[in-house]
């Protein structure tokens, strides 16, 4: 029983992946001597707000690209456990590419096993990487750009079935092969809080 479902319109990916039968400043300034060292206060806190609000990932791996040039033949494959399967989860996919990446968007193929699964289940996908402006989606250092682009919503989480291990296979699929200026390309996994469901 393959865990990885039919695509819907799921935020930016546009995929929804199913675990289930079918198995995917405010800033006070106190006067012109203290704002330097003020601001500075508030930025470490800032920061240590948001690491500190981002759970923890359940799972997270990536590829470092050959050369940066994504070949079809290169697939990378991310195996995890799960044990809880009364959780709920969201998943990410990780990617890093240069300012140079020729277009907007990335077609891959993602095939997924579970635990009692005796082959794939294949699903053609497409990532946008810019917003229709040409401006990058992520964030950019230099000329450098991260994406984590979000594959299901936490309005409908990721369930998993049964608990053992888990394989997801990702392989570039767009016109040209390799796929320059394709950096790393990554999966994270996080457990989202308890939440209580309705009763029918």
């Amino acid at each position: 029983m393959a865990f990885l479902s039919q695509a819907r319109p799921v935020g930016t990916l546009g995929l929804l992946l199913r675990f289930g039968n079918s198995a995917l400043h405010a800033v006070a300034l106190f006067g012109k001597k203290n704002v330097l060292s003020c601001a500075a206060s508030c930025l470490l806190l800032f920061a240590t707000c948001v690491l500190g609000c981002r759970p923890s990932p359940q799972f997270q791996q990536h590829y470092n690209i050959p050369d940066g040039q994504w070949s079809s033949a290169f697939q990378p494959s991310f195996q995890f456990d799960i044990s809880d399967t009364s959780a709920a989860y969201q998943l990410f996919l990780l990617i890093r590419h240069t300012d140079a990446y020729p277009f907007s968007n990335l077609w891959m193929t993602m095939e997924s096993r579970g635990p009692v699964d005796s082959g794939f289940k294949k699903l053609r996908v497409e990532v946008p990487l810019a917003a229709p402006s040409g401006q990058w989606l992520g964030r950019g250092m230099g000329e450098i750009w991260e994406q984590r682009v979000p594959i299901n919503s936490l309005q409908m989480p990721a369930f998993f079935p049964k608990p053992g291990l888990y394989t997801v296979r990702l392989t570039q699929d767009m016109r040209r092969d390799p796929l320059p200026e394709v950096l790393t390309i990554g999966l994270r996994i996080e457990k989202l809080p308890p939440f209580h469901k309705e009763k029918e």
